[in-house]
């Protein structure tokens, strides 16, 4: 029996790489999906090639964009990581790390892939717990961009695919996606969450992914295998 295809977007952090991991535990060939949209930590890529590698995934698309010609992040602009040096310490409100529509811009990509290899689902390892408040984040939006998906192409009004997006890490913490992740077999040294990372691959250790990373290990009493910068 032919298995159920999915776009899975694979960034090389560790979210995506459990998701990536979740959707094959489900019976799906995985089509990872990753982007070099110009971002500050264009590192996280190696971790993308290498979390797709380690998990067999045969079928590996890095899309080129650049949203640095729109600016307004930290991540595509001239603007400082915020840095910490506690996870208490990571400030309310939307934080200069948002990049401005950036997960409609991905999944409409994943979208128009999806169309194109025949696959009815979509897999992201965006979470409402343990994140940085980024708007496009929340269960709201996801449902919202399926609804829309459905109106959006071909195959969907001509009725050969119904798309769904799947959101699996939505409602748990750090520490509950990396319980899940190693209950799976994910190799969470290879992947790379920092917002402004050190070549060849370490970790800044205080930025507000890094400190949520390490809260999540720390919480889920798994050693963090990270290189962070200084240690």
């Amino acid at each position: 029996m032919t298995a159920r295809k999915a776009i899975v977007l694979v960034s090389g952090g560790l979210d995506s790489a459990t998701v990536a991991a979740i959707a094959r535990d489900e019976g799906y060939e995985v089509f990872a999906l990753s982007f070099d949209y110009g971002q500050r930590h264009r590192l996280e890529l190696d971790a993308a090639r290498a979390v797709v590698a380690s998990q067999a995934i045969r079928h590996h698309a890095v899309s080129v964009i650049d949203l640095r010609v729109f600016g307004g992040s930290a991540l595509t602009s001239d603007i400082d990581v915020p840095k910490h040096d506690h996870v208490s310490d990571i400030g309310g409100g939307i934080p200069v790390t948002y990049v401005p529509a950036r997960n409609t811009i991905f999944l409409s990509f994943a979208l128009a892939y999806a169309e194109v290899v025949g696959a009815s689902d979509i897999f992201i390892g965006v979470n409402a717990l343990d994140y940085s408040g980024y708007p496009d984040c929340r269960p709201d939006y996801i449902r919202a961009f399926e609804a829309m998906a459905n109106l959006a192409t071909r195959a969907g009004i001509e009725g050969h695919q119904r798309l769904t997006i799947h959101a699996p890490l939505m409602q748990l913490d750090k520490a509950g996606i990396i319980r899940r992740g190693t209950a799976l077999g994910v190799d969470y040294a290879q992947t790379l969450s920092c917002y402004d990372p050190e070549p060849p691959n370490r970790a800044c250790g205080h930025c507000d992914s890094c400190l949520l990373r390490r809260k999540g290990f720390t919480e889920a009493g798994i050693p963090d295998p990270t290189s962070y910068a200084g240690t």
